[in-house]
């Protein structure tokens, strides 16, 4: 009866689960304040798959507020943050993500090499981040939005999922760039395209508005945008693994 038990344990040892539960609580509680903020409408089938087969390959795509200053920023920006926040959540899969991240480019200056990349990144997963620069610039919308819809399908043509990051808010940067314009058009794509939208404007606002963050002086503070990336890392993590998970999304989706 010992022998049978304890090949009985050994078998449930194999069979564990990939999936970790969400542990809230171990998270900064910063972070969490902007829970509400973070929406799970659409599933990412690629993504599952992938952590079925124990292997995650992630490309983030952005522009230059994808990173931090400094010669060690990319360790300590979102990117980074959010390999280690996946690595924790699926212990047993192999997880790798890939920043492609240059600044001051376009919706289609990414798209240009948006191709090789993928191809040599094989993602399972794309997290796009884009909007800024093309606020700035003023591009059209339609134009805007046509390259997101371009860059969507390359990335289900070479079998990845996407997730669209939106731009970053700015108590400072509001009443001079027009970038309510490009995050609504970024959230109309993804609800017709059917793919998550990481809504990292308003995820930053309640911040802001909650007093979490002093976005008024972080451009000064890099402590601050540090925690920042740290928190939208661990929320983009809690994002990818709830979309994966079998059996649908709970509650139509939201939280």
């Amino acid at each position: 009866m010992k022998a049978e038990g304890a090949a009985r344990f050994a078998w449930l040892l194999l069979a564990a689960p990939i999936w970790v539960l969400p542990a809230f609580a171990q998270h900064p509680a910063e972070c969490m304040q902007a829970l509400s903020a973070v929406e799970r409408d659409f599933p990412l089938p690629s993504v599952a798959r992938a952590i079925a087969a124990r292997k995650l390959n992630v490309l983030v795509v952005g522009a230059g507020s994808s990173v931090l200053p400094g010669a060690d920023g990319a360790k300590r920006a979102y990117p980074a943050r959010l390999q280690k926040a996946l690595s924790a959540k699926l212990p047993r899969v192999a997880v790798t993500v890939i920043a492609d991240v240059k600044s001051r480019r376009t919706a289609d200056d990414m798209l240009a090499t948006f191709a090789a990349a993928l191809s040599a990144a094989k993602p399972a997963l794309v997290i796009w981040q884009t909007g800024t620069v093309d606020a700035m610039l003023g591009i059209d919308p339609d134009q805007f939005s046509a390259a997101l819809d371009r860059g969507i399908n390359t990335a289900r043509s070479a079998g990845a999922d996407v997730i669209l990051v939106n731009s970053q808010y700015s108590p400072r940067t509001e009443s001079i760039i027009a970038l309510s314009t490009y995050v609504s058009d970024m959230r109309w794509v993804a609800v017709q395209q059917e793919v998550p939208l990481f809504d990292r404007f308003n995820v930053m606002k309640a911040w802001s508005n909650f007093g979490t963050f002093d976005l008024q002086s972080a451009p000064n503070k890099l402590d601050i945008a540090e925690r920042v990336h740290d928190c939208i890392g661990i929320l983009l993590a809690d994002l990818v693994v709830e979309s994966a998970k079998p059996g649908g999304l709970p509650n139509g989706g939201a939280r």
